[in-house]
Protein backbone atom coordinates (compact mmCIF):
# COMPACT_ATOMS: atom_id res chain seq x y z
CA UNK A 1 0.00 0.00 0.00
CA UNK A 2 1.62 3.43 -1.22
CA UNK A 3 0.90 6.64 0.36
CA UNK A 4 0.40 7.61 -3.28
CA UNK A 5 -2.21 4.95 -3.72
CA UNK A 6 -3.70 6.58 0.11
CA UNK A 7 -3.81 10.20 -1.63
CA UNK A 8 -5.42 8.63 -4.30
CA UNK A 9 -8.23 6.92 -2.41
CA UNK A 10 -8.64 10.35 0.07
CA UNK A 11 -9.72 12.51 -3.15
CA UNK A 12 -12.88 9.73 -4.07
CA UNK A 13 -14.04 9.96 -1.33
CA UNK A 14 -13.79 13.75 -0.61
CA UNK A 15 -14.91 14.38 -4.46
CA UNK A 16 -17.47 11.18 -4.20
CA UNK A 17 -17.07 10.93 -7.84
CA UNK A 18 -14.60 8.99 -9.74
CA UNK A 19 -14.19 11.16 -13.13
CA UNK A 20 -13.96 14.45 -10.85
CA UNK A 21 -11.04 12.77 -8.39
CA UNK A 22 -9.53 11.55 -11.75
CA UNK A 23 -9.65 15.24 -12.82
CA UNK A 24 -8.57 16.66 -9.82
CA UNK A 25 -5.50 14.24 -9.49
CA UNK A 26 -4.45 15.03 -13.30
CA UNK A 27 -4.57 11.09 -14.12
CA UNK A 28 -7.47 8.91 -16.17
CA UNK A 29 -10.58 7.64 -14.77
CA UNK A 30 -9.46 4.20 -15.85
CA UNK A 31 -6.37 4.35 -14.20
CA UNK A 32 -8.11 5.34 -11.10
CA UNK A 33 -10.78 3.18 -10.86
CA UNK A 34 -8.27 0.30 -11.50
CA UNK A 35 -6.07 1.78 -8.49
CA UNK A 36 -9.01 2.08 -6.43
CA UNK A 37 -10.20 -1.79 -7.11
CA UNK A 38 -6.50 -2.72 -6.22
CA UNK A 39 -6.27 -1.21 -3.18
CA UNK A 40 -10.21 -3.28 -2.85
CA UNK A 41 -8.91 -6.02 -3.47
CA UNK A 42 -5.02 -5.90 -1.16
CA UNK A 43 -7.54 -5.33 1.90
CA UNK A 44 -10.35 -8.12 1.15
CA UNK A 45 -12.91 -5.11 1.82
CA UNK A 46 -15.09 -2.78 -0.14
CA UNK A 47 -13.95 0.37 0.21
CA UNK A 48 -17.29 2.29 -2.17
CA UNK A 49 -21.12 1.60 -2.98
CA UNK A 50 -21.44 2.61 -6.53
CA UNK A 51 -24.22 4.21 -7.87
CA UNK A 52 -25.50 5.75 -11.25
CA UNK A 53 -23.48 9.10 -10.41
CA UNK A 54 -21.84 8.69 -7.22
CA UNK A 55 -20.04 6.65 -4.86
CA UNK A 56 -20.10 6.53 -1.08
CA UNK A 57 -17.60 5.26 1.21
CA UNK A 58 -18.62 1.88 2.90
CA UNK A 59 -18.32 1.46 6.77
CA UNK A 60 -14.44 -0.06 5.81
CA UNK A 61 -14.25 2.87 3.88
CA UNK A 62 -14.67 5.33 6.19
CA UNK A 63 -12.11 3.78 8.55
CA UNK A 64 -9.92 3.61 6.08
CA UNK A 65 -10.13 7.17 5.33
CA UNK A 66 -9.39 8.13 9.04
CA UNK A 67 -5.93 5.83 8.80
CA UNK A 68 -4.83 7.54 5.43
CA UNK A 69 -5.80 11.16 6.51
CA UNK A 70 -2.98 10.16 9.60
CA UNK A 71 -0.80 8.47 7.64
CA UNK A 72 -0.90 11.21 4.86
CA UNK A 73 -0.50 14.21 7.42
CA UNK A 74 2.73 11.76 8.96
CA UNK A 75 4.22 11.42 5.75
CA UNK A 76 3.96 15.74 4.79
CA UNK A 77 5.19 16.39 7.85
CA UNK A 78 8.41 13.98 7.44
CA UNK A 79 9.22 15.68 3.94
CA UNK A 80 8.89 18.93 5.27
CA UNK A 81 11.24 18.15 8.45
CA UNK A 82 13.65 16.90 6.21
CA UNK A 83 13.26 19.73 3.69
CA UNK A 84 13.40 22.29 6.92
CA UNK A 85 17.00 20.63 7.55
CA UNK A 86 18.60 23.22 5.38
CA UNK A 87 16.56 26.01 6.03
CA UNK A 88 17.94 28.10 8.93
CA UNK A 89 14.85 30.86 8.56
CA UNK A 90 12.20 28.50 9.06
CA UNK A 91 10.40 25.21 8.63
CA UNK A 92 6.58 23.85 9.57
CA UNK A 93 5.40 23.07 13.40
CA UNK A 94 2.20 21.47 14.08
CA UNK A 95 -0.13 22.61 16.97
CA UNK A 96 -3.24 21.14 18.46
CA UNK A 97 -5.39 23.42 20.50
CA UNK A 98 -8.03 24.07 22.91
CA UNK A 99 -10.40 26.67 23.39
CA UNK A 100 -9.01 29.88 25.85
CA UNK A 101 -8.05 33.08 25.47
CA UNK A 102 -4.86 32.15 26.53
CA UNK A 103 -4.11 31.38 22.95
CA UNK A 104 -3.14 34.92 22.73
CA UNK A 105 -0.17 34.34 24.69
CA UNK A 106 1.05 31.54 22.20
CA UNK A 107 0.19 33.95 19.09
CA UNK A 108 2.27 36.58 20.58
CA UNK A 109 5.33 34.36 21.11
CA UNK A 110 5.07 32.91 17.30
CA UNK A 111 4.50 36.30 16.23
CA UNK A 112 8.23 37.77 17.90
CA UNK A 113 9.58 34.31 16.92
CA UNK A 114 8.88 35.03 13.42
CA UNK A 115 11.20 38.35 13.17
CA UNK A 116 13.70 35.61 13.55
CA UNK A 117 12.53 32.87 11.37
CA UNK A 118 10.32 34.22 8.69
CA UNK A 119 9.76 31.02 7.33
CA UNK A 120 7.82 29.44 9.81
CA UNK A 121 4.93 27.69 8.61
CA UNK A 122 2.70 27.01 11.89
CA UNK A 123 -0.38 24.53 11.09
CA UNK A 124 -3.18 24.50 14.02
CA UNK A 125 -6.00 21.68 14.91
CA UNK A 126 -8.27 23.00 17.70
CA UNK A 127 -9.94 19.89 19.71
CA UNK A 128 -10.35 18.73 23.12
CA UNK A 129 -8.00 16.67 24.77
CA UNK A 130 -9.01 13.48 23.16
CA UNK A 131 -8.65 14.95 19.60
CA UNK A 132 -5.41 16.59 20.02
CA UNK A 133 -3.72 14.36 21.98
CA UNK A 134 -4.58 11.56 19.75
CA UNK A 135 -2.21 13.18 16.99
CA UNK A 136 0.37 14.19 19.56
CA UNK A 137 0.66 10.57 20.49
CA UNK A 138 0.79 9.47 16.63
CA UNK A 139 3.20 12.14 16.23
CA UNK A 140 0.88 14.02 13.55
CA UNK A 141 1.28 17.12 15.84
CA UNK A 142 5.09 18.70 17.59
CA UNK A 143 2.67 20.11 20.63
CA UNK A 144 -1.06 20.06 21.89
CA UNK A 145 -2.27 22.50 24.34
CA UNK A 146 -4.81 20.83 26.56
CA UNK A 147 -6.83 22.03 29.65
CA UNK A 148 -6.33 19.71 32.03
CA UNK A 149 -2.96 18.82 33.63
CA UNK A 150 -0.95 16.35 31.17
CA UNK A 151 0.05 12.88 32.37
CA UNK A 152 3.77 12.97 33.39
CA UNK A 153 4.55 9.69 32.25
CA UNK A 154 3.69 9.87 28.91
CA UNK A 155 4.28 13.99 28.13
CA UNK A 156 6.29 16.98 29.04
CA UNK A 157 5.02 20.71 29.62
CA UNK A 158 4.77 24.08 29.96
CA UNK A 159 2.21 25.77 32.32
CA UNK A 160 0.61 29.07 30.79
CA UNK A 161 1.16 31.85 32.96
CA UNK A 162 -2.41 32.63 33.88
CA UNK A 163 -5.55 30.26 34.39
CA UNK A 164 -8.95 30.40 32.69
CA UNK A 165 -11.80 31.94 34.88
CA UNK A 166 -15.03 29.74 34.80
CA UNK A 167 -18.24 31.05 34.34
CA UNK A 168 -22.24 31.27 32.88
CA UNK A 169 -23.33 32.35 29.35
CA UNK A 170 -26.68 33.60 29.53
CA UNK A 171 -28.93 35.87 27.68
CA UNK A 172 -28.27 39.17 29.00
CA UNK A 173 -31.94 40.10 29.68
CA UNK A 174 -32.57 37.06 32.58
CA UNK A 175 -32.79 36.99 35.76
CA UNK A 176 -29.68 35.68 36.36
CA UNK A 177 -27.75 38.62 34.78
CA UNK A 178 -28.50 40.36 37.51
CA UNK A 179 -26.21 38.82 39.94
CA UNK A 180 -22.23 39.01 40.18
CA UNK A 181 -21.78 35.55 40.64
CA UNK A 182 -23.23 32.26 40.08
CA UNK A 183 -23.32 29.52 42.43
CA UNK A 184 -24.82 25.68 42.71
CA UNK A 185 -28.00 26.91 43.64
CA UNK A 186 -28.29 29.02 40.90
CA UNK A 187 -28.18 26.16 38.00
CA UNK A 188 -30.29 23.52 39.80
CA UNK A 189 -33.16 22.39 37.56
CA UNK A 190 -31.67 24.82 34.51
CA UNK A 191 -30.98 23.37 31.02
CA UNK A 192 -26.69 23.43 30.59
CA UNK A 193 -24.21 23.33 27.68
CA UNK A 194 -20.50 22.25 28.48
CA UNK A 195 -18.09 20.15 26.95
CA UNK A 196 -18.37 16.51 27.90
CA UNK A 197 -14.51 16.80 29.08
CA UNK A 198 -15.26 19.49 31.38
CA UNK A 199 -18.65 18.46 32.92
CA UNK A 200 -16.63 15.08 33.74
CA UNK A 201 -13.34 16.76 35.02
CA UNK A 202 -14.07 20.63 36.06
CA UNK A 203 -17.34 20.72 37.38
CA UNK A 204 -17.58 18.22 40.07
CA UNK A 205 -14.21 20.22 41.26
CA UNK A 206 -16.80 23.09 42.18
CA UNK A 207 -19.95 21.33 43.16
CA UNK A 208 -18.95 18.15 44.61
CA UNK A 209 -21.64 16.02 45.69
CA UNK A 210 -24.00 18.38 44.31
CA UNK A 211 -23.03 17.10 40.74
CA UNK A 212 -26.27 15.18 40.70
CA UNK A 213 -28.30 18.02 40.70
CA UNK A 214 -27.26 19.73 37.37
CA UNK A 215 -28.92 18.97 34.25
CA UNK A 216 -26.85 18.72 31.13
CA UNK A 217 -28.79 19.90 27.82
CA UNK A 218 -25.97 18.97 25.23
CA UNK A 219 -22.47 18.96 25.12
CA UNK A 220 -20.62 21.06 22.65
CA UNK A 221 -16.69 20.84 21.54
CA UNK A 222 -16.53 24.27 20.53
CA UNK A 223 -17.95 27.29 23.28
CA UNK A 224 -18.99 29.07 20.25
CA UNK A 225 -21.22 27.14 18.93
CA UNK A 226 -22.77 26.32 22.32
CA UNK A 227 -23.26 30.21 22.17
CA UNK A 228 -25.51 30.25 19.19
CA UNK A 229 -27.99 27.84 21.21
CA UNK A 230 -27.63 30.09 24.43
CA UNK A 231 -29.03 32.88 21.82
CA UNK A 232 -32.03 31.30 21.13
CA UNK A 233 -33.07 30.38 24.48
CA UNK A 234 -32.21 26.52 24.52
CA UNK A 235 -30.24 27.07 27.56
CA UNK A 236 -27.13 28.15 29.90
CA UNK A 237 -23.52 27.77 28.38
CA UNK A 238 -20.58 27.00 31.59
CA UNK A 239 -17.15 27.93 30.14
CA UNK A 240 -14.45 29.92 30.35
CA UNK A 241 -14.13 33.76 30.19
CA UNK A 242 -13.01 35.74 27.15
CA UNK A 243 -13.98 32.95 24.81
CA UNK A 244 -17.76 34.66 23.85
CA UNK A 245 -18.44 37.80 23.34
CA UNK A 246 -20.17 38.89 26.28
CA UNK A 247 -19.50 43.07 26.21
CA UNK A 248 -22.08 45.61 26.58
CA UNK A 249 -23.21 45.42 23.00
CA UNK A 250 -23.86 41.50 22.95
CA UNK A 251 -27.06 39.68 23.90
CA UNK A 252 -25.12 37.44 25.77
CA UNK A 253 -23.90 37.76 29.63
CA UNK A 254 -21.16 35.93 31.11
CA UNK A 255 -20.91 35.77 35.59
CA UNK A 256 -18.40 33.91 37.30
CA UNK A 257 -18.85 31.17 39.63
CA UNK A 258 -18.64 31.04 43.33
CA UNK A 259 -16.59 29.90 44.75
CA UNK A 260 -14.09 30.74 42.33
CA UNK A 261 -13.17 27.82 39.66
CA UNK A 262 -10.09 28.15 37.86
CA UNK A 263 -8.37 25.46 35.05
CA UNK A 264 -4.74 26.03 34.20
CA UNK A 265 -3.73 25.50 30.41
CA UNK A 266 -0.51 23.40 29.43
CA UNK A 267 1.42 23.29 26.59
CA UNK A 268 3.02 19.50 25.89
CA UNK A 269 5.02 17.19 23.93
CA UNK A 270 5.76 13.46 23.77
CA UNK A 271 8.95 12.24 26.17
CA UNK A 272 11.78 11.81 23.87
CA UNK A 273 10.38 13.51 21.55
CA UNK A 274 12.58 14.31 18.49
CA UNK A 275 11.83 17.59 17.39
CA UNK A 276 12.79 19.36 13.87
CA UNK A 277 15.11 22.13 14.15
CA UNK A 278 12.27 25.10 13.96
CA UNK A 279 10.23 22.92 16.74
CA UNK A 280 13.03 23.05 18.66
CA UNK A 281 13.82 26.72 18.35
CA UNK A 282 10.12 27.51 19.13
CA UNK A 283 10.13 25.37 22.26
CA UNK A 284 13.02 27.25 23.77
CA UNK A 285 11.44 30.46 23.04
CA UNK A 286 8.57 29.15 24.72
CA UNK A 287 10.15 27.78 27.43
CA UNK A 288 11.71 31.25 28.17
CA UNK A 289 8.06 33.06 27.96
CA UNK A 290 6.50 30.54 30.27
CA UNK A 291 8.97 28.89 32.15
CA UNK A 292 11.28 25.88 32.13
CA UNK A 293 9.54 22.18 31.70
Amino acid sequence: MEIRTLRHFLAVAREENMTRAAEVLHISQPALSKQIQALEEELGKKLFIRHSFSIELTEEGRLLRKRAEDLVSMADKIVGEFVALDDVTGGDVYLGLAESYQIRSLAREIKNFKETYPGLRYHITSGDTEQVTEKLDKGILDFAVLVEEPDPGKYRSLCFPEADIWGLVMPRDCPLAEKETICVDDLVGLPLFCSEQSWKKDLPRWCGERMDELRLEGSFRLSYNASLFVREGLGYLLTFDRLIDTGPGSALAFRPLSPRLETKMFLVWRKYQVFSPIAERLLEKLKVAFGSA
